[in-house]
């Protein structure tokens, strides 16, 4: 076996001494934490987005087509080809069932089976965003009277099936910039030969999301 196989990223909370909310925003806050590296360094501080963190859904369909949704994103004044996504904003609520409610507000469409295709933290120099991303199949649409009504940017989503190849084509062409999009249809391709079955059950642990730890606080340490 290769010496490489089996490395993984791992949990290293450092002594911290003082954290404090910095900006408060609508959806995320700016922190400003002070902390030591070693028991007798110096201490140091860095600043970061205390963000609830995501889940994406990678739909793929019987036909081996992926469900890219397209909607506009401000900061970057462009629209991005997607996939459903959105915040772990309600206390408390499961982590796959979170990504079926954003699954069926933005795409109108629901899932009987799920698998994790990849963790990511979007940003870790920045933010401690982090992000799961699901392969939902077993497609079905939502009847139309249990349908989100979609308002905002959500009011101008439009959807499109696509061959999962030729979505990554998209990706690598630099035609899709979505960092859920690109990973998970990426993931997805990669996972395929196998059938789908080196993924993780959809209900796998995510210790890596900030609510699974005790070390990390969840608010300002003053």
């Amino acid at each position: 076996m290769s010496e490489t196989r089996g490395f993984a990223d791992e949990q290293s909370p450092r002594r911290l001494l003082s954290s404090s909310v910095e900006y408060t925003g609508r959806v995320w806050d700016v922190v400003s934490d002070k902390f030591q590296l070693t028991d007798d360094g110096e201490p140091l501080v860095r600043d970061y987005i205390r963000h609830p963190g995501a889940v994406a859904i990678l739909a793929l369909n019987d036909a081996g087509q992926v469900l890219l949704i397209n909607q506009y994103r401000h900061p970057v004044r462009m629209t991005l080809w997607e996939i459903p996504a959105g915040l772990l904003d309600i206390d408390g609520e499961d982590f796959q069932v979170g990504a079926a409610r954003e699954l069926a507000e933005e795409a109108d469409i629901q899932a009987s089976e799920w698998n994790v295709l990849t963790d990511l933290f979007l940003s870790p120099g920045s933010s401690r965003e982090a992000l799961r991303i699901y392969l939902a199949r077993g497609i079905t649409e939502v009847p139309e009277a249990d349908r989100h009504v979609r308002t905002h940017e959500e009011a101008e989503i439009r959807t499109m099936w696509v061959d999962l190849d030729d979505a990554v084509q998209a990706a690598l062409d630099g035609r899709m910039h979505s960092p859920s999009a690109v990973a998970g249809v990426l993931a997805a391709a990669a996972a395929r030969p196998s059938g789908f079955t080196n993924l993780r059950p959809g209900d796998a642990p995510w210790p890596e999301h900030h609510s699974q730890h005790s070390t990390w606080p969840q608010g300002p340490v003053l």
